[in-house]
């Protein structure tokens, strides 16, 4: 099986996308004002954390949509 280099671009891609660790914050700027005043910041870790699970999941389902539509046009 002959690997294109398209294919080799998109893998590269795919890999560095997904590899790669970056600190993110997905708070809204009333969440933060909210929870930075606290003195327990334990409170908004965990929200923070909440945030960034639940926006993964809409990621996931698209790219299952995505990898089955493309699975359809390759085999035909």
């Amino acid at each position: 099986m002959k690997i294109s280099l398209s294919n080799k671009i998109v893998f590269i891609v795919l890999f560095a996308l997904l590899f790669s660790h970056t600190e993110m914050t997905a708070q809204c700027a009333m969440c933060r004002a909210v929870l930075e005043s606290e003195a327990n910041q334990d409170t908004a870790k965990g929200i923070n954390d909440g945030i960034l699970y639940l926006m993964v999941f809409p990621y996931i389902l698209i790219g299952g949509v995505l990898f089955f539509i493309y699975r359809f046009y390759k085999t035909r």
